[in-house]
């Protein structure tokens, strides 16, 4: 199979907020030149907004149903164990998403790839509006595979997920590092769109260059809410799935381990409804810091302990 894959010109966006990590072999994107991979000490720089954080979140009650009218009054931010002021809230039913979706073509999942093909082309055709929207599908298996390009164009993006084929081993940390820094974080401002990657995998990763952590780490970067899909099917909890747990709580998301295949339409059904169903806040961190650190964030419903509200752990602050 022709390799496309999608390591890219480093992308700078803003201000700094710097992500170190070993390169991976060169890749290069179709009908382009092979691109020298940067040196390990080189900087990638994504945007971040130095005066404010934004944070998307979605609320369920504890049977998991969406609760959509909270107002600004209902929420408190804590950072450094202070409560911050709430600058901006709005309920965001309808924003533009640019949504990733990360399938893997391992040898492992060979015997239900074609249900996933057609589960994932469901999803697509469901969520995914024309002209407003963006998407983009990558596959992993011995290395990482941009098969299509964040766009607009639906049929585009189906046709590249049914031409898709089984095979080889499984390098999902790449395929989540490079669908962040070089693709998702592309347009801006950033709280004005919804980023999301849906990765369709056992969570077993054994060709990756990066690690788990520093692939979770470009993903809190960009702003990008991990979903996870399961396709373990032995009925006991892998090492693969905590992987896939621990990104989905990590970043605001959701990890769904469907009992059969069949059931894996219903999965994609749960993230695309809570996709359209986010809360959106932001504040100006106070005391504020350029440390280039992680700074730990807690959102909660004041005086409801019955409501869980799924967002990400804290955001990595610019370092000046």
């Amino acid at each position: 199979m022709n390799r496309r894959a999608f390591l890219g010109a480093t992308s700078v966006f803003g201000l700094a907020a710097i992500g170190r990590a070993q390169q991976p072999a060169t890749l290069k994107f179709p009908g382009q030149q092979p691109q020298q991979p940067a040196r390990p000490d080189e900087a990638t720089v994504i945007t971040v907004d130095v005066t404010r954080v934004n944070l998307l979140y979605t609320v369920t009650d504890r049977k998991g149903r969406f609760v959509t009218d909270l107002t600004k009054n209902d929420f408190e931010v804590i950072e450094s164990k202070k409560s911050q002021a709430i600058q901006e809230f709005t309920a965001e039913s309808d924003l533009p998403l640019r949504l990733g979706i990360l399938i893997d073509t391992s040898n492992s999942i060979r015997d239900r790839f074609k249900f996933e093909q057609e589960a994932a082309i469901s999803f697509i055709t469901s969520v995914i509006r024309t002209n407003e929207d963006k998407g983009l599908v990558v596959s992993f298996d011995t290395r990482a595979e941009l098969v299509a390009d964040l766009q607009t164009d639906i049929e585009k993006l189906v046709t590249s997920v049914r031409n898709l084929r089984a095979g080889g081993g499984t390098a999902l940390y790449d395929a989540l590092y490079f669908a962040c820094r070089d693709k998702l974080s592309q347009d801006q401002p950033r709280h004005k769109f919804r980023r999301a990657i849906v990765i369709v995998s056992d969570g077993d990763d054994n060709q990756s260059n990066y690690t788990r952590d520093q692939a979770l780490e470009m993903a809190q970067k960009a702003d990008v809410v991990l979903y996870a899909i399961s396709t373990n099917r032995t009925g006991m909890e892998q090492e693969g799935d905590k992987v896939l747990k621990y990104y989905a709580s990590e970043t605001g998301g959701r990890a769904f381990f469907p009992f059969k295949v069949e059931d894996m339409e219903q999965s994609f059904e749960n993230i695309a409804n809570e996709l359209r169903h986010q809360y959106s806040i932001s504040y100006k961190p106070d005391p504020l810091k350029t440390d280039g650190l992680f700074h730990p964030v807690e959102l909660r419903v004041k005086g409801r302990k019955d409501l869980v509200v799924h967002v990400r752990k804290g955001y990595y602050a610019p370092k000046m």
